[in-house]
C-alpha cells in the first residue's frame, strides 16, 4: 500500500500515483484530491522505500506507522507536532520505538512522520498491513 504513496521534495502532503507518462507521473494529492503532474527531474520518494535509524540498523516505516496507529487507537497524533519541541517529539517517538538513533533521527524527520501519520489516518489510507498476493485457487481435477 505505501508503495504508490509518494513524497515529493518542496511539496507539502502526501501523494497517491494515479498514472505514468513518457517523462511524468499523474499524482492524486490525498488531502486536497487535486490531480498534479510530478517530474523526473523532481525528488521523489515513495513511502514503502522509507526506513527509520535504530541503533540496531533500520526498521521499515510501515512497522513504524503501525506501532503509531497501535498507540492512537487508529486515530491522529494528539498534539500538533508543528508546535511540539524536540524533547517532546523525542519521546513521542521513544514510545513507538524505543531504540530509534537519537543521533540520525532528527526532530524535523519525527515531524514530518507525525504529519504523513495524521494524513495517512485522515484519508484512510491507514491499513498499514502488507498485502500479499492472492494465490489463484488450485482447479480441482476433473475425474
Amino acid at each position: 500500500m505505501l508503495k504508490r504513496i509518494l513524497s515529493i521534495s518542496g511539496k507539502p502532503g502526501l501523494f497517491e500515483l494515479v498514472s505514468q507518462g513518457k517523462n511524468m507521473l499523474i499524482l492524486e494529492s490525498l488531502t486536497e484530491k487535486k490531480r498534479v503532474p510530478a517530474y523526473t527531474h523532481e525528488k521523489i520518494l515513495s513511502l514503502g522505500d522509507i526506513a527509520i535509524y535504530t541503533e540496531e540498523g533500520e526498521v521499515p516505516l510501515v512497522n513504524v506507522l503501525r506501532s503509531m496507529k497501535e498507540k492512537e487507537n487508529g486515530k491522529v497524533v494528539s498534539f500538533d507536532p508543528k508546535k511540539a519541541d524536540g524533547k517532546q517529539l523525542a519521546e513521542y517517538l521513544a514510545a513507538v520505538l524505543p531504540n530509534f538513533d537519537r543521533n540520525r533521527v532528527y526532530s524535523s524527520d519525527i515531524k514530518k512522520l507525525i504529519t504523513w501519520y495524521n494524513i495517512l489516518v485522515e484519508s484512510g489510507r491507514d491499513d498499514f498491513e502488507e498485502k500479499k498476493p492472492e494465490e489463484a485457487p488450485a482447479e480441482e481435477s476433473s475425474k
